[in-house]
């Protein structure tokens, strides 16, 4: 299988599972206890905890470890919703592109809460006007939600100007980094954001781990109950293998990234397949054209084309590719990304994300090319 769909998920590595191995199969006391095999646990915990916050350049009490990154960003969202409201501060402002982790538990504070929401649009580059964005916020303002990189289309969002922003407004601000931890940089302080989730399976870690990141004084209600775990932010037993793993697997991703070759190398292949794909079909559009988007990901509507028979198609062919869309009931759901970009419906339901990877080739590049024309050879004779 020709897999290019990393922004679903990713392999877990191999230093990853490495490190996992002796939590899964020797220390294994519960991290709250006060026995010896406890207290082993804990101080993977702690250690793993001290690694992560030294990749985010931040202290160790701002990371809260999770289940991964639908939790933290509700944990986040709700959170610091019902910790910091107040009767004249109960404005919420979130971008209409972002993940549904995001839209669903902003929109539920709305419903149900009686929060006040603004949803802001998003140009046909996928991106947020930082005036409009300066302007929906106001003296009743508490929190805003614009995410790092975007999951389906890779725009990068510009957090580090909306953060001055909301500094200037006395609003809490927190990025949605699931797609953007390990390749670009993601350090809070420079950001200027208060709060950051991301999640293990996106950075070759393991399903079942991810984190908040706070900042420094900034307090949260507990969306669960049942403990007093995470510093009684966070309730239930900490998933020690897979915290480790998700910390190997960041401490990789994050000198990866540093070095930037890797996501050289990958833009090339990106290049690569779009070049083909023009080439195989000429009136295909490059969503997000012209903005500044993470090196992995190529977004593309094929006018004309069924969406779901392309993906079914390729599938078919060994490629492992998604859409920018959600199946639903059996038929293919219009992405609501594409569509706040102005992108027409039906177009929206031709499209296929890409999304590449560490084992990506310029071999497995050309032969995806090759099978995407059989596939469309098919559509174009029906």
């Amino acid at each position: 299988m020709i897999y290019l769909d990393h922004n679903a998920t990713t392999p877990l590595c191999p230093e990853a599972g490495e490190a996992m191995r002796p939590l899964l199969e020797g220390t294994w006391g519960n991290p709250s206890g006060i026995h010896a095999s406890a207290r082993r646990t804990r101080a993977v915990i702690d250690e793993a905890r001290d690694r992560l916050a030294g990749l985010l350049r931040e202290k160790p009490h701002g990371v809260v470890f999770t289940g991964g990154g639908t939790e933290s960003c509700n944990l986040a969202l709700l959170g610091l919703a019902r910790r910091h409201r107040a009767p004249s501060r109960d404005h919420l402002v979130t971008v209409s592109t972002e993940h549904h982790a995001v839209l669903h538990a902003m929109r539920s504070l709305a419903r149900r809460e009686g929060f006040r929401l603004t949803e802001l649009p998003v140009d046909s580059r996928g991106l947020v006007d930082p005036s409009e964005f300066a302007a929906a916020l106001g003296s009743g303002t508490l929190l805003a939600s614009v995410m790092l990189a975007n999951n389906e289309t890779g725009v990068i969002q510009p957090i580090a100007e909306l953060a001055a922003i909301c500094r200037e407004h006395g609003v809490f601000l927190h990025t949605d980094a699931v797609q953007a931890f390990g390749k670009i940089p993601c350090h809070p302080a420079e950001l200027g954001v208060d709060a950051l989730s991301a999640t293990s399976h996106k950075f070759y870690g393991p399903h079942g781990a991810g984190f908040l990141w706070l900042r420094s004084g900034l307090s949260i209600e507990s969306i669960q109950h049942g403990g007093y775990h995470e510093n009684e932010r966070r309730p239930g037993t900490e998933n020690a293998a897979a915290i480790t793993g998700m910390t190997m697997a960041a401490e990789r991703a994050i000198a990866e990234a540093c070095e930037g070759m890797e996501s050289v190398r990958q833009a090339a292949l990106r290049e690569m397949l779009w070049k083909g794909i023009r080439e195989l079909f000429p009136s295909a559009i490059r969503n997000a054209a012209g903005a500044v988007v993470i090196a992995n990901t190529l977004n593309v509507s094929f006018p004309g084309c069924d969406g779901e028979t392309l993906l079914m198609g390729l599938d078919l062919e060994g490629v492992a590719v998604s859409s920018g869309s959600a199946c639903m009931v059996g038929s293919i759901m219009p992405s609501h990304v594409l569509l706040a970009m102005g992108v027409p419906e039906e177009t929206a339901r031709a499209t296929v994300r890409f999304s590449l990877g560490r084992a990506t080739t310029e071999e497995e590049i050309a032969l995806t090319i090759a099978a995407l024309g059989r596939v469309l050879a098919r559509q174009t004779r029906r």
